[in-house]
């Protein structure tokens, strides 16, 4: 028997007995899948070719999220929470510590957050319990007054880091992640009454910020943009080749997480049908992506062997824009000075194989997870 067994079969025995019925008891194995946006950003870098922990070492996994932690709570982006540190980089880290601040960017904080939670309940390490209470405590002050949504990064370094985040699941993933804290009784028992009810502020505050902030064009409603101004709350610009648009994939990112409130208010349900109305009517068809072979290039962030293009296609469906214009749907496509350009093969290289300016985002949502929840929530005849 490991050192973990026993803790390990206390809190079974524990989840089995406290909680409501239907609450959710932890998976054996938190997934790393949260990450995998953070191991990508560090991979593009630094390579794949370093040692890491197994995905079932959740102990050690846990250890350096702790270790990435920084004073207040939050966490720096992009970090490979599975690497196996040496002793160097665990002295960096802990000099990281005692710093202040942290990034949503690229799915961050929340995906800690939980982690240690379920870290917690497998192995009752009250380390991992105080991580995660930091990790809420911190969540829960960087909520931006003006509307409810959460920055980028604090404390800002870039124009776009204050805005209001919806990007990269920033305002939506925390939101998912809050409602866990106070949905899942058994996994977060260790949350009390009156942090509980500050986490369902924040929540009810978070969702009256996504519906205010959604789109309209005249009486209908679209999408979201992937920033807003906190004092404006007019779409705004995020990095340079970024300009105030709508935001496909992140309007998708959206939409489920509207999709998953529990018996959902009838604004919620018009935010939905706008959203879904929307990114079917800007679906681009008669056209694929292509990539193909090309001299290998190193560029600053990403390396590449590839290259891509837009091909004529009179078959092809089921392809978006990253961005939309506000007002008349066109396709916003910039370089990294901030010039909009018209035609994808206007983007230097780098841009086009660094990031994912098309894609099928909305695709497996308006196939089958929009029609599902349609279903459900139907009104009654």
């Amino acid at each position: 028997m490991t050192k973990r067994q026993p803790a390990r079969l206390l809190c079974a025995i524990l989840l089995a007995l406290v909680g409501p019925a239907g609450a959710q008891a932890p998976a054996e194995t938190p997934s790393l899948a949260g990450f995998e946006d953070a191991i990508h950003h560090w991979r593009n870098v630094h390579g794949d070719k370093y040692p890491r922990h197994a995905p079932d070492d959740v102990a050690k996994i846990a250890d350096n999220i702790l270790r990435y932690q920084r004073l207040e709570g939050g966490w720096i982006e992009n970090q490979d929470p599975a690497r196996i540190l040496d002793d160097a980089e665990k002295a960096r880290f802990d000099a990281e510590a005692r710093k202040s601040g942290g990034s949503f960017d690229n799915r961050n904080i929340y995906t800690q957050l939980d982690y240690l939670a379920t870290a917690y309940a497998l192995t009752g390490d009250t380390r991992y319990r105080d991580g995660s209470l930091k990790g809420i405590a911190f969540t829960l002050a960087q909520q931006i007054p003006s509307c409810g949504g959460w920055p980028h990064t604090v404390p800002a370094t870039q124009s776009y880091h204050p805005h209001i985040t919806i990007a990269d699941d920033v305002t939506a993933g925390v939101l998912g992640t809050l409602r866990k804290v106070v949905s899942d009784t058994r996994r977060y028992a260790f949350v009390d009454a009156a942090l509980r009810a500050r986490v369902q502020a924040a929540i009810d505050a978070g969702d009256a910020c996504l519906l205010r902030l959604q789109v309209r064009q005249g009486d209908t409603l679209a999408g979201w943009a992937g920033q807003y101004d906190a004092k404006t709350l007019q779409p705004a610009q995020g990095r340079k080749f970024e300009l105030p648009s709508m935001a496909a994939q992140e309007s998708v990112g959206v939409v489920r997480y509207l999709m998953s409130i529990p018996q959902p208010s009838a604004e919620v349900i018009a935010s939905v049908e706008g959203a879904v109305a929307w990114l079917r009517k800007v679906e681009i068809t008669g056209w694929r992506i292509e990539t193909f072979d090309a001299p290998a290039e190193q560029f600053q962030y990403h390396s590449s062997t590839k290259d891509r293009r837009l091909v004529a296609d009179s078959g092809a469906t089921g392809l978006w824009a990253r961005f939309y214009d506000v007002t008349d749907n066109s396709v916003v496509l910039a370089t990294r000075d901030s010039q909009r350009v018209a035609r994808y093969q206007d983007i230097p290289r780098e841009r086009r194989t660094g990031y994912e300016w098309y894609g099928s985002w909305p695709k497996r949502l308006l196939a089958k997870e929009y029609p599902q929840w349609k279903a459900q929530h139907a009104p009654s005849k």
